[in-house]
């Protein structure tokens, strides 16, 4: 007698479920252009005011545009942790919202797949999301938010960065007045190079120096402490009191426009709990041996977690508010879900405040208000997908049949 067990044939491995199928590939394929989309004018608006204001810091102060191109990326992994959950949202809702209208939800139900298995390509985007969300929040912004800081703080103690025009008189302090015929390369290279530098000898007498070159050129010393005008064949009048005047020619000669009496050396990296690692945040909560509160550690390693976690969610939330109801081209799920996504992390952050100022312990202010975001967004996709009902006439007719029963 020959047994065969059918069971086998429909059981599956945990890895082979995660396996994309047909209807995962269109899914992610109808999904990833509204992605794409959607992450690039999100992470335009939140960088534009962002934007302008460096621009005009920066050019209050003359930095040149690489300075500006540096701050610009280091500011990008910050706002791409706001842009990514907003643009899975979007791309997700969107793409549910489109094939549901096209009738395409139904022949999927009508073939015995339900909302969960559309939502499947999605919950493991979500996945690899939000795993790498945790190496974005946790490792990518502590760099980034140093090296922001860093490069502001040289742009803003770098001394006067020179980007001049052509007939432009220039005067970076009072001691120091220069005018040149011609200027090339962003204001870098110059042409008949006229300088007017006031000093003092030993006895503290006025000594005024006449600069004259045919070419020059600007550039930040090695140590960011001064800018310096390279001259080339010039010559210096030298007019002292009481004394005749000097004039020196030379072929080449170094000219220090502006020494910063500042100390510009950085703080070192971890002076702030949210430029640490999660690795160093760990390591601080077991051995504390930094300056920042315990608190302010343990509330920014908790939420950093919580955070990049909850985007699991963020997928099975939106499928469940953009399927429509039939004959119905109005749906405000995408508005319910911003507000859903925006209160929940007002929520986050304000967690964060409690366990900073001690009221709280992290498992009741964030892992709490986590576990109930993911209990609504799984709400959300159930409602929809008929498993049960939130309406009261459903609640009544159980009621009846109960009371018929008994």
């Amino acid at each position: 007698m020959i047994s065969i067990d059918l069971r086998s044939k429909n059981k599956k491995s945990f890895f082979a479920k995660l396996v994309p199928l047909t209807v995962d590939h269109y899914m992610i394929t109808q999904a990833f252009p509204s992605f794409i989309i959607s992450l690039s004018v999100i992470l335009a608006a939140l960088m534009l005011e962002r934007l302008l204001v460096l621009l005009d810091l920066l050019a209050a102060d003359s930095s040149p545009l690489g300075t500006f191109l540096g701050l610009l990326t280091d500011l990008i992994p910050h706002y791409l942790g706001l842009a990514i959950p907003a643009a899975l949202c979007v791309s997700v809702f969107s793409t549910i919202r489109r094939i549901s209208i096209n009738n395409e939800i139904d022949a999927l139900l009508s073939i015995g797949v339900s909302l969960f298995r559309c939502a499947k390509p999605f919950i493991i985007v979500g996945l690899i999301i939000s795993l790498f969300s945790i190496i974005l929040y946790g490792y990518i912004q502590p760099y980034a938010r140093y090296d922001f800081r860093a490069a502001f703080y040289y742009a803003s103690h770098a001394g006067w960065a020179p980007h001049i025009q052509g007939r432009m008189v220039v005067q970076p302090d009072n001691n120091l007045m220069m005018i040149t015929n011609k200027a090339d390369q962003h204001g870098t290279h110059l042409s008949g190079i006229f300088i007017r530098s006031l000093t003092t000898n030993d006895k503290k007498e006025p000594v005024e120096h006449l600069i004259v070159a045919k070419q020059g050129y600007f550039h930040m010393a090695s140590d960011n402490t001064k800018v310096e005008l390279d001259l080339m064949d010039g010559q210096i009048v030298t007019i002292r009191p009481n004394e005749d005047n000097h004039v020196t020619f030379f072929d080449k000669a170094t000219r220090i426009l502006k020494r910063n009496s500042k100390n510009v050396a950085f703080r070192e990296r971890g002076d702030d709990e949210r430029e640490m690692t999660l690795s160093e945040l760990y390591h601080q909560m077991r051995h504390h041996t930094v300056a920042t509160p315990y608190l302010d550690i343990e509330a920014e390693f908790h939420f950093r977690l919580t955070r990049a976690l909850s985007i699991i969610f963020i997928p099975i939330l939106a499928t469940g508010l953009a399927v429509m109801k039939k004959r119905s081209r109005r749906n405000i799920g995408l508005a319910i879900a911003a507000i859903i996504l925006v209160a929940y992390d007002h929520i986050q952050q304000f967690g964060a405040d409690l366990i900073q100022h001690g009221h709280h312990s992290p498992l009741v202010a964030l892992w709490l208000p986590f576990i109930f975001f993911g209990i609504i967004c799984n709400l959300c996709l159930l409602q929809k997908s008929g498993f049960y009902s939130l309406y009261p006439d459903f609640l009544i007719q159980y009621f009846k049949r109960k009371s018929g029963k008994a």
